[in-house]
């Protein structure tokens, strides 16, 4: 019967003989494969393009962005298909509306915030609050200007909600769809330009537009030098967020065609931001009728105030 001494693979007793002659030598697992360093890939890559793939988002970002559009698999006629568009947690609504009011010099937006999981909650909100907050301002705004003046009654404008309404929407889903039909024709021309799918567009500029919804409150003062620093201030952080996002984009295209692009971009910005203040805000002086009382003898006697 054969002991439990016989029963020990041989090769076991012999390794452990050589490391006990050896122990400084070095041992090699054949269970598990040698892991290859994380960055042996990234050596062999270009230093310059390096940061050009982290501002553009073509590297986990785009796997990321594959796994997404897996997901949305439904037939874009159900209730499911859009159900993902809004699939976000208040978490990630806040912490995009922070990197819209704070950007970081360098860094993309639709990359750091974005891609992972685009969506239309925010970019909607933040629209309607804007249109509220305009319109209710304005009202405001006018009424501190003629207040105290005997002949004025204060009426409120409801129009102005609708102007407002077209004015913010036709500029959140318009421009984006023009910027997007843009690039994505440019992509056609130059094969290096990274396209920016049209949901990532606009959720781009809806957030862009949040700095402006505190800015219309302080709209309110009836001060014009106060309303515009106001607005060149609230300019620079949207502006800079949207240059930020898709100069990476355009850069590698043709010099001049690529300045074209970011200042119509800035341009368009900015005379949103104009347009609302000196429309909404800078009311003209109304010209009231002075007031006349006829005397008791038929003449007329003009009343100043």
């Amino acid at each position: 019967m054969a002991t439990v001494d016989d029963l020990k693979f041989q090769e076991f007793d012999d390794a452990a003989n050589l490391l006990a002659a050896n122990p400084d030598a070095t041992t090699i697992s054949i269970d598990e494969p040698t892991e290859i360093p994380k960055n042996q890939h990234g050596r062999l890559q270009e230093p310059g393009r390096e940061e050009d793939d982290e501002l553009l988002g073509t590297d986990d970002s785009d796997k990321t962005e594959l796994l997404a559009g897996q997901k949305k698999s439904a037939p874009f006629w159900t209730f499911e298909y859009y159900q993902t568009f809004f699939d976000v947690d208040t978490y990630q609504v806040l912490d995009r509306i922070k990197g819209s009011v704070f950007p970081v010099p360098g860094k993309n937006f639709v990359r750091l915030y974005i891609r992972s999981n685009p969506d239309l909650y925010g970019p909607f909100w933040i629209c309607a609050t804007l249109v509220f907050t305009i319109a209710v301002s304005g009202n405001l705004s006018n009424f501190f200007i003629h207040l105290g003046k005997p002949t004025y009654h204060y009426v409120p404008e409801f129009r102005k909600v609708s102007i407002a309404a077209t004015t913010i929407y036709a500029y959140a889903w318009l421009v984006p769809l023009a910027l997007w039909g843009f690039l994505v024709w440019r992509n056609s021309k130059v094969m290096n330009i990274v396209s920016y799918s049209f949901l990532e567009i606009v959720c781009v500029y809806g957030y862009s537009l949040f700095i402006y919804i505190p800015t219309a409150i302080l709209w309110i003062i009836p001060q014009n030098m106060v309303r515009w620093v106001l607005m060149m201030f609230s300019l620079c952080l949207s502006g800079s967020v949207l240059v930020m996002t898709f100069w990476p984009a355009v850069r590698d295209d043709n010099r001049r065609i690529a300045l074209v692009t970011v200042g119509t971009i800035v341009l368009l910005h900015a005379l949103l931001a104009v347009g609302c203040l000196a429309y909404f805000f800078d009311a003209p002086e109304l010209d009231f009728p002075v007031p006349v009382s006829p005397d008791h003898n038929g003449t007329t006697v003009i009343i100043e105030s």
